[in-house]
């Protein structure tokens, strides 16, 4: 549950966010009569977000127990994917998200009548549908659909108080480090989805070694037991994991989260400025 909090909060502040800008940028421009269309756009991707969840989670019932699990495995691949680029986009994008969205919504807003409804939805839509794969190839991991889903719904809470707070410029938040270390919990994440990911295509008989473990520490940390339910919840971790499984988590763990370090060292070099939501949003 803590670690689909994480992804909830995370996604649900970058897509907060972009909605905090558009509105402060349109109030301060003299154009208030634009923000339902903004809303219209942020409702449509909220729609199709809510569907594509719906789709994943019913879509492959009543396929083979083999195929439901090629399709599991290769769909998280592909959420790993898009988190992995996701953490890297902002890591390069954070401090210039304002001065991008301001020029978006110039150019859409003197354009056709729904243009910028479409920068909302775009922009809001990224981030639902990155969510909801993801969210979806937490909750095969864990085996629940509950636990996971109630976590996110907590994380896009708070997320929409920390908007609320922010668009009230009642609360600062450094921006900078809270996508870095929470980017940097996420690729951890990514990694225990990864090397279930590896798990699915063992079971549906895709890849070897299903029976071939590299350790198996369940009499230490039992599976029913609190923290390992702890574990499995936060980083997917399985007390009884295959060598492929091990395997992904470390060629994908470790050189990952020193690329991504290494890009946001970078970046606050690069391209230095403020680093608090209030700053974005003024």
């Amino acid at each position: 549950m803590t670690a689909n909090y994480l992804i909830g909060l995370r996604e649900g502040l970058e897509a907060t966010l972009v909605v905090v800008l558009l509105m402060a940028y349109l109030v301060k421009s003299g154009r208030r009569h634009l923000l339902p269309r903004m809303w219209a756009g942020v409702g449509f991707a909220v729609a199709v977000s809510c569907a594509f969840g719906a789709l994943l989670t019913y879509g492959p019932r009543g396929l083979t127990f083999e195929a439901q699990e090629a399709i599991g495995g290769t769909l998280s691949v592909l959420a790993v994917g898009l988190v992995t680029w996701m953490v890297f986009w902002m890591a390069r994008t954070a401090r210039t998200l304002g001065s991008d969205l301001r020029s978006r919504v110039d150019l859409r807003s003197d354009g056709t009548a729904w243009g910028l409804a479409v920068v909302a939805a775009v922009a809001v839509g990224r981030e639902g549908l990155e969510t909801a794969l993801f969210l979806w190839a937490a909750a095969q991991s864990s085996g629940s659909s509950a636990s996971p889903l109630l976590g996110a719904l907590l994380g896009l809470a708070t997320a929409a108080a920390l908007g609320y707070l922010l668009h009230r410029g009642a609360l600062k938040v450094n921006l900078g480090k809270f996508f870095t270390w929470s980017g940097a919990a996420l690729i951890v994440i990514a990694g225990g989805v990864l090397a279930y990911a590896v798990h699915d295509f063992q079971e549906a008989g895709i890849l070897p070694g299903l029976h071939t473990l590299a350790f198996d520490v369940s009499a230490a940390v039992p599976p029913s037991s609190w923290y390992g339910t702890l574990l499995k919840g936060t980083l997917n971790f399985s007390p009884a994991t295959t060598w492929f499984e091990a395997a992904a988590w470390l060629l994908y763990v470790p050189p990952v989260m020193y690329l991504y370090l290494r890009s946001n060292r970078r970046a606050h070099r690069v391209t230095p400025g403020p680093s608090t939501a209030a700053a974005a949003v003024s």
